[in-house]
């Protein structure tokens, strides 16, 4: 699994053939990347706050994963021709990823605004092999914790349940979790490898990411936490 981060929560993710995009906004300052030039297989959306649906109009005949209001949202004001509406807890195979929704702690109000709400907000766990009870050592798994607060559910359900190898979380503050409460929540997680997002975008969210690093520490995990730069990739 290669995962390539290109600032605040947008994430290039390919499962062995297949390509995913996760909320694509590059109108960030951590990436140089034109998003005419991507070309996924299919592109998932946390919710529908503008800085996450803002460049999804550049894939209007990619599947676009979602929850059923966010997928209609989209069809019917970014163009985008095909959708698959699943929901929390839910499941879908996309070529050779399994990816599952769960729900993040957030607002969602569509493109940032009071008018409507996407209902749940949701972050996605994707792996190359089927969810089971009988953990699969062989498997790769990735979660992107979407917009969140700490939530128990990582503790509790995610990490015993989903087991991530590897997780992406918010560390902004002010909208989302902060330095501290990100890193209890990698420690919750119980993950290999955590990265942290959603920074640095405009003045409210801008942090030393050195405190993310300080705070994993602190917590006793293990994780080992990588501070991508734009547009670079790891390979998992």
């Amino acid at each position: 699994m290669e995962l390539t981060w290109h600032g605040h929560s947008t994430w290039y993710v390919s499962v062995d053939s297949t390509d995913l995009l996760i909320d694509p906004f590059f109108g960030n300052p951590k990436t140089d990347v034109d998003p005419a030039a991507l070309d996924p297989d299919y592109v998932l959306l946390t919710h529908g706050h503008a800085d996450h649906i803002g460049d999804v109009d550049h894939f209007q005949g990619t599947p676009v994963a979602a929850t059923p209001e966010v997928a209609g949202y989209v069809e019917d004001n970014y163009g985008v021709e095909e959708t698959i509406g699943f929901n929390l807890g839910g499941t879908v195979e996309l070529g050779d990823a399994f990816v599952t929704m769960h729900r993040a702690d957030h607002t969602n109000g569509m493109d940032t605004d009071y008018g409507a709400s996407g209902g749940m907000p949701a972050g996605f766990v994707v792996s190359d092999t089927q969810p089971t009870q009988v953990s699969d050592v062989e498997s790769t798994t990735f979660y992107h914790a979407g917009d969140t607060s700490l939530m128990t559910e990582m503790r509790d359900v995610i990490a015993p349940y989903l087991e991530p190898d590897a997780a992406a979380v918010p560390v902004g503050d002010h909208f989302t979790m902060g330095p501290m409460q990100a890193a209890v929540a990698v420690d919750w997680l119980d993950v290999d490898h955590a990265f942290p997002m959603h920074y640095d975008s405009f003045p409210p969210i801008e942090i030393d990411t050195d405190e993310f690093v300080r705070e994993v520490k602190a917590t006793g995990s293990l994780a080992e936490v990588h501070v991508l730069d734009g547009d670079e990739t790891f390979q998992l």
